[in-house]
Order: C-alpha cells, then structure tokens, then sequence
C-alpha cells in the first residue's frame, strides 16, 4: 500500500474515484494467465508478462486500432509460445473474477455522492467481461483504452478525462496496482493509491471517506 506522498485533504474534496479493472476491482488474469502460458511454454513469467504487455501497446490491440489476432501472432513471432488464439485468450480470460469487495466499496461510495468509474488499459476483453458479470452497471463511467484510442501509458490521457469530466485533478482519487500509473496521475495532480495490500488499502479508504478518522 502506498497512499500519495503528501496528505489527502478532507474526503469532501474528492468527488470521483477511479479504479483500474485487473488487480483491483478484479483478480488480475492478464498476470496470472500470462504466468500458466509461460510455465507451459518453459519461459519466464515475468519477462513474458513485460513482452506481452508492450507487444499489445505495438500491436495497436490495447488501443482499438489493432486485433486480438495481430496480438497473439506478434507474441508468438517474439517468443515462440503456442497455442491457438482462443485457447490462449481464455487462459486470461478465465481468470479474472470480480472482487465482490471492492464491488461493495463502490456501492458505498455512491450513497456518499462520490462519482465512481473504471479507468482501465483492456482491449475489447473488457466488454466481453461485462457482459459475463454485468459490472459496468455500477459505475458512472467506464474509460477504456480500446474505445479512447490512448493509454495510461500516455499521461496526457489524465489531462484529457480530467477536462472531459470537467473535474478539477486534485478532486479525483485513482485506485491502481501499477507504480507507473500511480506515478503519472499524481504528477498530473490527481490524488493517487497504489493497490498492492487489501486490508491497508480497506482501512485507509474507510478513514478517508467514511469514519473521519
């Protein structure tokens, strides 16, 4: 857990909470599946992890101007995994399942009069996974890569929701388990949690917006 480096103002500044999908609001199954299909294929995890995820960044998948197909063929000519499209797309697929809990936060911070939405780096994977567990119905808003054309990669992209949702940055609150995500909307002056402790990030959040503490 790694709350922003200098204090939150009072939780009544904070008008909108925006969560990354995989790893906070969900299991992350982009990681988990990426690790089955590299212990199969006797590569690392890791390095297959980071390949795949700048591959899906040169491909144009992760930003709708590429295709799942153009995706897997790319990974395979750079690292020699096997395995058809379908099979390897449902070994992360399989493995994202929603975080009753985090869903439950959002409910909270709705009856708060906090806005809540999904800022998320996912291909067309993400409406696929709505329409197996029938999140977006929760959230005031849903930003995702594929449909915006530009990824949070890209720290402009923080300035652009900003303006869109005609929110000041240091009204927002961002919720994501990658430190470099993290990184770029703070220095766009959005407050910022990196997710990697469940219980510390509950406990902090409860004093942000529901105990005072």
């Amino acid at each position: 857990m790694n709350l922003e480096e200098k204090t939150f103002d009072k939780k009544t500044n904070i008008r909108l909470v925006l969560f990354d999908f995989g790893g906070v609001l969900s299991e992350e199954g982009w990681k988990k599946g990426l690790r089955v299909i590299a212990a199969a294929n006797g590569l690392n995890g890791d390095n297959l992890i980071q390949t795949a995820a700048d591959t899906i960044y040169e491909t144009g998948y992760i930003l709708g101007k590429g295709s799942e197909s153009d995706f897997w063929s790319a990974l395979r000519r750079k690292t020699g995994i096997n395995g058809e499209n379908a099979s390897l797309t449902y070994e992360l697929m399989s493995r994202f399942v929603l975080d009753e809990r985090m869903i439950d936060l959002v409910g909270k911070l709705k009856s708060e009069k906090v806005a809540v939405g999904i800022l998320s780096d996912q291909t067309d994977w993400l409406d696929k996974l709505n329409n197996r567990f029938d999140f977006f119905r929760y959230f005031d808003h849903v930003f995702n890569s594929y449909h915006m054309g530009k990824g949070k990669r890209d720290s402009i992209l923080f300035d652009d929701i900003a303006e869109l949702l005609k929110t000041p940055p240091d009204q927002i609150l961002f919720i994501d388990d990658d430190p470099g995500n993290v990184q770029r909307a703070r220095q766009k002056g959005w407050n910022a949690i990196l997710y990697d402790n469940a219980e510390l990030f509950h406990r902090e959040i409860d004093k942000l917006f529901f105990t005072g503490e």
